[in-house]
C-alpha cells in the first residue's frame, strides 16, 4: 500500500466530474464550498478545477468535529436553540446571485452518537429553521448544487472498525471512487452514458403518469399518492438557472413528489437510518391520509419521533425514489452510514421537504401552486430505504389499471 491511503489520481478524476458533471459551472460564477477540514485533500482539486473550468470565485466554508463536539462539553444550554441565521441569509443572498453549492462530505457519520439526543435534535430543528432560506433556493433547483464525498478516516473506521485505520480509510476511498464512477480516465463519460440510461427510465415513468405506486414485499404494504402534474427526474436534470448538473455524486435513483395526503398503508426500512449522529434502526410506520400514524424503531426511536414532530410536514413524504437492487451501492454490500450512498442501495422515500422541481413547469410554480398540486413543505428533509430484493412495485393509472414497474427488486423495463 502507499503511504498515502487515498489515491491522489482518483480525487483528480473526483474533483473534475463534481465540477464538470456534478456542477456544470458555468464560466464566471461564483461557487460556496462546504466541506469538513480533513477533506482539504478534496477542496484544494475542487477548487483548482473550478477556477479552471472559469469559476469566478470559489468561497470554502469549513468545519470542524471537535469544535462541534466541544459545544456538546461546554457549551450553555440556550446555544442548542441557535443556528448562525446571518450565515445562511448569507448563502441564501448568493444562490440569489446564480451562486453555485457544492457540499463534501466526510465526517463521522455517527459523530453525536454519544451526545444527548435532545440537544441533538434542538441544535439540528434551530439550524433547519435558519437554513431554510438558502435550503428553499436548493429543493427548488433554482441554482445548480452537488453533492460529493471524500473518505474521512473516522468514517472509514466506523465502517470497518476491524481494520488497520489506513487500510480502512483506503477501502472506504476505493468505495467512494467506485459509486462515484471515477475509477478510470473515462470518468466523464462514464456519467454522460450513466445519465443517458436514467433519462430512459424517466421518460418511461413520465410516459405513464400514474396517479399512485402501489408496493408489496416484506413488511411492506404501501400505497403511495403521486402530486397533481408530479414529473419523475433522475441524474443530469435542468436547473432553474438553465444549468444542467447532477445534485448527487453517486447517484443510482429516479425520483419524483408524492401527494403529501394520499400515503396509505405500512412500511418497514431495510436498511438503518443514520441522523444527525444518532443510527436508527428497525423503523416501521404507518400512513393515514398521508400522515405518520404509528412509528417504532428497535434503535433510536425517541431520535424518530423528535424528527417525525419536527414540524407539520415531518410526518409526511416529500419524496419518493425508485433504485434497483442491482445498483453497483447495493451490491457492494457496505452500510456507509451516509444517505447520499445509501439512498442509492435501495427504493426510498424521504420525510419532509418536496422537491418543486419535480413538477410538470415547477420552476414556474409558486409555493401555494406546489402546495395545492399536493407538494409537502416542512424544515426537514430526510430519506430511508425500504426497497429489497423481494420489492415489488406497480403503477396504478388514473382508470385503476396497473402496470407493473419493479419485480424483485429489479426494473420491468
Amino acid at each position: 500500500m502507499s503511504s498515502d491511503p487515498v489515491d491522489p489520481a482518483a480525487l483528480d478524476r473526483l474533483a473534475e466530474v463534481a465540477v464538470r458533471t456534478g456542477l456544470n459551472l458555468r464560466e464566471g460564477q461564483d461557487l460556496i464550498l462546504t466541506a469538513p477540514v480533513e477533506a482539504l485533500p478534496l477542496v484544494r482539486r475542487v477548487a483548482a478545477a473550478a477556477y479552471r473550468a472559469g469559476a469566478n470565485l470559489v468561497t470554502p466554508i469549513l468545519s470542524d468535529p471537535e469544535v462541534a463536539l466541544a459545544r456538546y462539553a461546554h457549551a450553555r444550554d440556550e446555544s442548542f436553540d441557535t443556528a448562525p441565521g446571518w450565515l445562511y441569509d448569507g448563502m441564501a443572498t448568493a444562490f440569489g446571485n446564480d451562486t453555485a453549492r457544492m457540499a463534501i462530505v466526510a465526517e463521522d457519520p455517527m459523530l453525536m452518537a454519544e451526545q444527548d439526543p435532545a440537544k441533538v435534535s434542538r441544535a439540528g430543528k434551530a439550524n433547519s429553521i435558519a437554513y431554510k432560506p438558502a435550503l428553499e433556493r436548493i429543493a427548488t433547483f433554482k441554482i445548480n448544487w452537488t453533492i460529493a464525498a471524500y473518505p474521512g478516516r473516522q468514517w472509514a473506521m466506523r465502517m470497518f472498525p476491524d481494520m488497520d485505520p489506513d487500510a480502512a480509510q483506503a477501502k472506504l476511498a476505493e468505495a467512494i471512487f467506485a459509486a462515484s464512477r471515477v475509477t478510470d480516465d473515462n470518468a466523464v463519460a462514464n456519467w454522460a452514458e450513466h445519465n443517458a440510461r436514467l433519462a430512459e427510465r424517466t421518460d418511461w415513468l413520465n410516459g405513464h403518469r400514474f396517479r399512485a405506486l402501489k408496493y408489496s414485499g416484506p413488511g411492506l404494504d404501501l400505497t403511495v399518492g403521486l402530486a397533481d402534474g408530479h414529473e419523475w427526474m433522475g441524474g443530469a436534470s435542468r436547473a432553474g438557472n438553465g444549468i444542467v448538473c447532477n445534485p448527487n455524486i453517486p447517484t443510482e435513483e429516479v425520483f419524483t413528489t408524492p401527494h403529501a395526503a394520499m400515503t396509505e398503508g405500512r412500511v418497514r426500512a431495510t436498511k438503518p437510518l443514520s441522523h444527525q449522529g444518532s443510527l436508527i434502526d428497525g423503523i416501521e410506520v404507518e400512513f393515514r391520509e398521508g400522515r405518520i400514524v404509528e412509528a417504532r424503531a428497535t434503535k433510536g426511536e425517541a431520535v424518530l419521533r423528535e424528527l417525525i414532530a419536527t414540524d407539520e410536514g415531518a410526518a409526511r413524504l416529500g419524496e419518493v425514489a425508485l433504485v434497483p437492487h442491482s445498483s453497483p451501492i447495493s451490491q457492494s454490500g457496505l452500510l456507509f452510514y451516509n444517505t447520499l450512498f445509501d439512498e442509492n442501495a435501495a427504493c426510498h422515500i424521504a420525510l419532509g421537504q418536496c422537491y418543486s422541481k419535480c413538477f410538470v413547469d415547477g420552476d414556474t410554480l409558486t409555493p401555494a401552486e406546489v402546495e395545492e398540486r399536493g407538494g409537502n413543505s416542512s424544515m426537514i428533509h430526510v430519506d430511508w430505504m425500504i426497497g429489497g430484493p423481494e420489492t415489488d412495485i406497480d403503477g396504478i393509472a388514473e382508470d385503476g389499471s396497473v402496470t407493473p414497474v419493479f419485480r424483485k427488486g429489479e426494473w420491468t423495463i
